[in-house]
């Protein structure tokens, strides 16, 4: 009787095996020619499954035009996934969300360069074009962080929150 209860339980518990997950959409990334952080930001990407194509430029501005990015929204690198944009050093974590949720939104911004944020744990908070820090020691520093506000971008370009960090 105990060896057909559990024949039955063995049965019944690899019927109900989980979905694999669907694979992640390719995220097309756009940065400063130099931009150390925003580098680190799509490494941040990749390391949580995402295939990622970087492309520098100098005309930054174009980019975020073409994107509807809201001027109030702005921050360094910019991306498109899946017909979304991605303003800033989004969190892998809230791009995920978004793609399973498929809000019908232009896309995510994390605005500035907060310290903290995917890409910018070691960075500079005064430069404007994202540089790393390197320690000539060799001694990693210490992550550096400030809350911040992943915001959803609504269709006609106004921000509600979407995350807190």
């Amino acid at each position: 009787m105990l060896k057909s209860a559990a024949l039955v339980l063995s049965l019944f518990t690899g019927c109900v095996a989980a979905e694999p997950a669907a694979p992640l959409p390719p995220i097309e990334v756009f940065t400063p020619t130099v931009c150390l952080t925003c580098i680190e930001w799509a490494e941040h990407l990749r390391q949580n499954g995402f295939t990622v194509n970087v492309t520098a430029t100098d005309d930054m501005d174009a980019i975020k035009r073409r994107l509807k990015i809201p001027r109030n929204m702005e921050s360094v690198p910019s991306a498109r996934v899946a017909g979304y944009f991605v303003e800033g050093h989004v969190p892998a974590e809230d791009i995920k969300l978004l793609l399973s949720e498929q809000p019908r939104a232009l896309g995510l911004a994390v605005p500035g360069l907060p310290q903290g944020a995917p890409g910018r744990e070691f960075s500079n908070p005064t430069c404007e074009t994202a540089c790393t820090m390197l320690d000539k020691e060799g001694v990693e520093p210490p992550v550096r962080r400030e809350f911040f506000e992943t915001f959803l971008i609504d269709r006609k370009g106004k921000p509600s929150r979407f995350a807190r960090h």
